[in-house]
């Protein structure tokens, strides 16, 4: 549309962005997701202490990076920037980054605050049902998608042909969301029939794979640049990867926050959170009947996490991590990495602080922690997952 401003989306979710980035479309804002990857944290360090957490710098250091590009007119740039708006930093986020902009010289671009908790009003961008609508679909088919290809590329006969798949299915799928298409929940299910069936038609052989997930820090879990590669690097190694979906971290906020807030706030999580969670298991159902393995509903994963997690623990990704580790290890993923970013107070001592009781509750399970830093080498990080990948488990 003319007169339609461009709003940068800094990378988080991977498997999902391509498609929710539909959802922010609107008359006034036209969505481009940046995939600037070279110098981003060392960037975002020239504008803020060394203290602060490694996304922090990843995020800054990718704006920064994609308006000194020349690619886009910082006079028509808006920057989305969503918060989770609890004690994690990253919900100070917006306004870290807006003295960034200012003092490399952007003080023109917006910034727009995502959030559902009224943080930063005068910056929210409004949430619409029609952009709620196109959210959920994204999310169901990017779930779909994420569990198809990582279960399938490990054993596929052609190289590449899974992912080539993928592509394919992300590029239908953001076409329908850019024209508002297949977004009843029939529609949206028949859908994830369709992608479970040209999966199940791919050509695979046999092969001893390990089964290793990946718990952590929502950044460092779903995001390459915050874990280095982390999904092609396990797929180099014949790794089947776990990774839970983002509709499990979703239904995970729903619940966590609908213990705070005013009465009517906490009412509107627990509706959204029982639909959110009917739906999710429709889309599990489809999965299971085609021969894939997923996380159970999160009801049932909150359920199996009572010996484990602490479930009062709602700080940041809290009492997901264990809950989602108990989880894989029950589904014969015996390998997990625990990701964390350096300097984040709460994924230390909400994650990382369950770690060693949670290692003890799960006899013939390795956990190993890595941390993401700007300070820390290749090395160090890839040792770390290969005393995990190495290691002879007993069974």
């Amino acid at each position: 549309m003319p007169g339609r401003r461009t709003l940068l989306i800094p990378a988080l979710l991977d498997d999902w962005f391509p498609l929710l980035q539909h959802a922010f479309a609107s008359d006034a804002w036209e969505p481009v997701l940046l995939t600037e990857d070279r110098g981003l944290a060392g960037l975002g360090q020239r504008y803020f202490h060394n203290e602060l957490c490694y996304p922090v710098f990843l995020v800054a250091g990718q704006v920064l990076s994609a308006l000194a590009s020349g690619k886009y007119d910082p006079a028509r740039c808006g920057v989305l920037m969503g918060q989770a708006g609890d004690e994690c930093r990253g919900s100070c986020g917006i306004r870290l980054t807006r003295k960034a902009l200012d003092k490399a010289g952007y003080p023109q671009v917006a910034l727009l605050s995502l959030n559902v908790r009224g943080i930063d009003r005068s910056t929210g961008l409004p949430i619409t049902p029609g952009m709620v609508r196109r959210a959920l679909a994204a999310a169901v088919w990017g779930d779909t998608l994420a569990i198809l290809r990582n279960q399938t590329r490990p054993y596929e006969s052609h190289p590449g042909e899974t992912q080539a798949l993928w592509s394919a299915w992300m590029k239908s799928l953001g076409d329908d969301l850019r024209r508002g298409e297949n977004l009843t929940r029939r529609q949206i299910m028949a859908r994830c029939r369709e992608m479970v069936s040209a999966f199940r038609n791919l050509e695979t052989v046999p092969r001893q794979v390990q089964r290793v997930a990946v718990v952590g820090e929502i950044y460092t879990k779903y995001c390459r640049l915050g874990n280095w590669d982390l999904e092609n690097y396990l797929a180099a190694e014949r790794c089947e990867t776990g990774v839970g979906g983002i509709t499990w971290y979703a239904l995970y906020y729903m619940d966590s926050h609908a213990l705070k807030g005013p009465l009517p706030q906490r009412k509107l999580y627990r509706l959204l959170a029982r639909y959110m969670g009917s739906i999710q298991r429709e889309m599990l159902e489809i999965l299971h009947r085609a021969g894939f393995r997923t996380l159970p509903p999160l009801s049932e994963v909150k359920e199996q996490a009572a010996d484990f997690a602490p479930l009062n623990c709602t700080v940041a990704d809290g009492w997901l991590i264990a809950a989602e580790a108990a989880a894989w290890s029950n589904l014969g993923y015996r390998k997990i990495l625990c990701v964390q970013p350096f300097a984040c107070l709460p994924g230390h001592i909400f994650g990382k602080g369950q770690y060693t009781a949670l290692q003890r509750k799960l006899p013939g399970t390795r956990l190993v922690s890595v941390d993401y830093d700007a300070s820390t080498g290749p090395g160090t990080v890839e040792s770390r997952i290969r005393m995990l990948l190495d290691e002879e488990l007993d069974f």
